[in-house]
């Protein structure tokens, strides 16, 4: 497996406070890669790092063989990132913003056909305060793909949405790993972790104190002699919810 990228005792620090303590790893292409952790273990200063957002204090850190400090326009040439609320125009409607994110890039697009990838044809004429938190997570993913990048960045995509949302989400997300994307995500819900992920860094105290696939981290806890208290059942509750509600898209 070929690296795409590569973080080598990387170092950030804000005065005193040492943000990111000496971390090493690797991404690899056309994986969804997650990093997780408490708040303040220092993810979103590594994300932002490795998205050319932050300078470091120290190490190195390489995106698709560039330098993140020598070559930060070609890098944000070849990424994607999540956008908050605030980056859109209110006043737009989803396609126009589409290709005014577009002109950004200096590129044409298809707008229809974007969303229609991200199953949003019927909100083309919407504007982005007028969707359901589904409908928005997913057209935030959209404005991610608009430079048709190797790599996207996704910070928590589904705080906040229900059930069927958070499930489509998932479809979605997977749907781009088909299609060659290589998936950097940061998530707070571990069931969502174990489900998309390709292989885990867990965060803390700005060290990485874990780095496996979710399988084998599962499975050295239970080969540490831990067992749970409680049966785990092969269904939950969102089961539950998802059957009774139905599977298709519904969070409109």
């Amino acid at each position: 497996m070929n690296p795409i990228i590569q973080v080598n005792n990387l170092v950030k620090k804000y005065g005193d406070f040492t943000a990111v303590n000496d971390i090493s790893f690797e991404v690899y292409e056309n994986e969804i890669f997650g990093l997780l952790g408490p708040n303040g273990a220092g993810k979103t200063s590594t994300l932002e790092i490795i998205e050319t957002l932050r300078d470091k204090t120290s190490g190195e850190v390489k995106v698709n063989g560039l330098n993140v400090e020598t070559h930060q326009n070609e890098i944000k040439n070849i990424i994607g990132v999540q956008l908050q609320a605030a980056g859109y125009y209110p006043n737009l409607n989803l396609k126009q913003l589409l290709d005014v994110f577009a002109g950004l890039y200096n590129i044409d697009i298809d707008a229809d056909a974007m969303l229609a990838d991200v199953n949003l044809t019927e909100k083309a004429g919407a504007k982005y305060k007028e969707l359901s938190g589904g409908q928005k997570q997913r057209f935030s993913v959209a404005t991610t793909l608009i430079n048709k990048p190797k790599i996207i960045f996704l910070d928590e995509p589904t705080t906040g949405l229900d059930p069927q949302a958070r499930r489509n989400l998932w479809d979605l997300i997977r749907k781009l790993k088909e299609s060659g994307t290589t998936i950097v995500i940061t998530t707070h819900y571990m069931d969502e972790a174990e489900a998309l992920c390709d292989r885990i860094a867990i965060v803390d105290a700005g060290k990485i104190i874990a780095l496996d696939t979710p399988e084998q981290l599962v499975d050295n806890l239970i080969a540490g002699g831990f067992e749970k208290v409680k049966k785990i059942k092969p269904a939950n509750l969102e089961d539950v919810f998802i059957s009774l509600t139905g599977k298709e898209l519904r969070d409109e």
